[in-house]
């Protein structure tokens, strides 16, 4: 199953999603290719290709390439320690190219080891590693923040994640030779992992509060009044629980309260964004009009985006779950709430963006919770207001809504390969997604229900007719729901069913 953790999702619903960015140079996640036999060698540690499962000894590899100009002493600790890194990954050497990339890292710190020991400047290599540690921070890091312009973004960023990586080697470095941290630099270090939060990968928008401020895109006018819509926050009920921040958006309120991943807020804050501001430079002509987010635009992106859920609930009699309040200020706060929570679900939903409808039945009940607890509604059970179904424990959503349905359409997808059953008795995303087409699917339930018949298999059996072929039919005494609609039934005759114009056509032809 995909989630959308990973930065950064496809093209949105309902509207265009910013296109993808290249990984920046400030050490974003960028594509390593599988290591094999053939590719080793010197230029192995320069293109930094290492093997699948050693992914996250990369970063090492490219600041130990970054610093040996500088200092080869600390390079070499570097690529030392990412040896030592990759043993505890696989300590077998049994995933594919492990074992040659360990030789040939092995190969080179033996080469390397006496060379940089001699141009070493300090006694030992942990007073080494903490010099050039206190000596790039300010080399680097302070310079660049005490620039007039604030420096490049990218540059920033780069410098940041490069000294996360080499307080890594150094306490590593320092606990094997016994020898404690200093003060000084543990509170430097306590300081760039703050603003390390802060200076994240991004796809078109930089929303830290620094870039908000400094970075040229983040001055256009339609921006601004979409930032600031989404930052209005006044008199949303947070969790006890949740530290807010200064900062805090609807999208992060959302996340609080129904578990959303931390990344796909990051995704989809930027998305909603954008799609506001497209509409918004369209609708507003005049200047003077662009600083506050147009009531007009925001309709024009909520009917978009809410097109096939309205539709879903006319076809099955149902009352959609976009109630707006009676007062006008907080009309615009509930719409980009309600858009931002059906832009969360999706970005998440991975597999289950095949299932719209499936989606616009996560999204009703949802929407319904949320409109409860913005109107203060009581439970009539616990007398206590109420709280989404699944609650908003870390990757609440993921864990509890879309793996129990993905986890039915992995079954039936394996069930269609390794069993020579009929068409007929497997389900595809089509098959699943029917399931919502009808006013059945409300026995579901929310919280849905463990034993509802979407979440039955069957157990299958050998047809005794066909003991040849091996194969499978249902067993009779199961619940397994089966397709709802229409069931494709192949036989010998399909192929001229299926192109019944064209024989018609080529048996015309023959009479003329």
């Amino acid at each position: 199953m995909a989630s959308s953790s990973g930065r950064r999702p496809g093209a949105g619903p309902g509207g265009g999603e910013p296109s993808s960015t290249p990984a920046p140079a400030s050490g974003g996640r960028r594509i390593l290719r599988t290591q094999t036999a053939g590719n080793l060698g010197e230029s192995i540690f320069d293109s930094e290709v290492v093997p699948s499962s050693l992914v996250e000894i990369a970063p090492i590899l490219r600041v130990a390439n970054e610093v040996e100009a500088s200092n080869p002493r600390v390079a070499y600790l570097c690529r030392f320690y990412a040896f030592e890194k990759a043993h505890r990954l696989d300590p077998t050497s049994s995933g594919r190219g492990v074992r040659q990339f360990k030789t040939a890292l092995l190969q080179r710190l033996e080469r390397e080891n006496d060379p940089t020991l001699k141009g070493r400047v300090k006694q030992s290599d942990a007073r080494e590693m903490q010099s050039f540690y206190q000596h790039y921070y300010k080399k680097y890091i302070q310079a660049l923040q005490n620039a007039a312009d604030k420096a490049d973004r990218a540059q920033l960023t780069k410098a940041y994640q490069t000294a996360a990586v080499l307080f890594e080697v150094l306490k590593a470095v320092n606990v094997s030779q016994k020898i404690e941290v200093d003060q000084a630099i543990l509170e430097t270090h306590n300081q760039v992992e703050e603003k390390k939060k802060l200076y994240l990968p991004y796809n078109i928008l930089p929303l830290d509060p620094d870039s908000a401020a400094n970075q040229a895109i983040m001055r256009y006018p339609e921006i601004q009044a979409s930032f600031h819509a989404l930052r209005n926050t006044r008199g949303l009920p947070w969790p006890k629980d949740h530290e807010k921040k200064d900062d805090a958006d609807l999208l992060e309120w959302l996340q609080a309260l129904f578990g959303f991943q931390k990344d796909n807020v990051s995704n989809q804050r930027e998305h909603l964004i954008l799609l506001l501001a497209n509409v918004h430079i369209r609708e507003m002509s005049k200047p003077d009009q662009q600083s506050k987010l147009d009531d007009h635009a925001l309709d024009i992106v909520m009917k978009k985006l809410f097109k096939n859920y309205k539709r879903w609930c006319k076809y099955l009699g149902r009352k959609s779950s976009l109630w707006l309040p009676t007062i006008q200020q907080e009309v615009q706060q509930r719409k980009l709430l309600y858009m931002g929570l059906y832009l969360l679900i999706w970005g998440e939903a991975a597999n289950l963006r095949f299932m719209p409808e499936c989606l616009c039945y996560i999204y009703h009940h949802m929407a319904f919770e949320l409109y409860g607890m913005l109107a203060g509604n009581v439970s009539p059970t616990t007398g206590e207001n109420v709280k989404p179904a699944y609650g908003g424990a870390e990757e609440a959503f993921l864990k509890k809504v879309v793996t129990p349905i993905y986890k039915i359409i992995e079954m039936e997808a394996e069930r269609s390969k390794t069993m020579k059953s009929k068409h007929s008795h497997w389900r595809n995303y089509d098959d699943l997604n029917e399931y919502f087409w009808s006013r059945d699917c409300f026995r579901l339930g929310w919280p849905m229900r463990a034993d509802a018949d979407f979440f039955k298999t069957p157990n299958f059996v050998l047809n005794p007719r066909d003991q040849t072929n091996g194969e499978h039919r249902p067993a009779g005494n199961d619940h397994w729901m089966g397709k709802v609609n229409f069931v494709e039934i192949r036989s010998f005759w399909h192929i001229f069913r299926s192109f019944d114009r064209m024989w018609s056509f080529l048996i015309l032809s023959l009479q003329v």
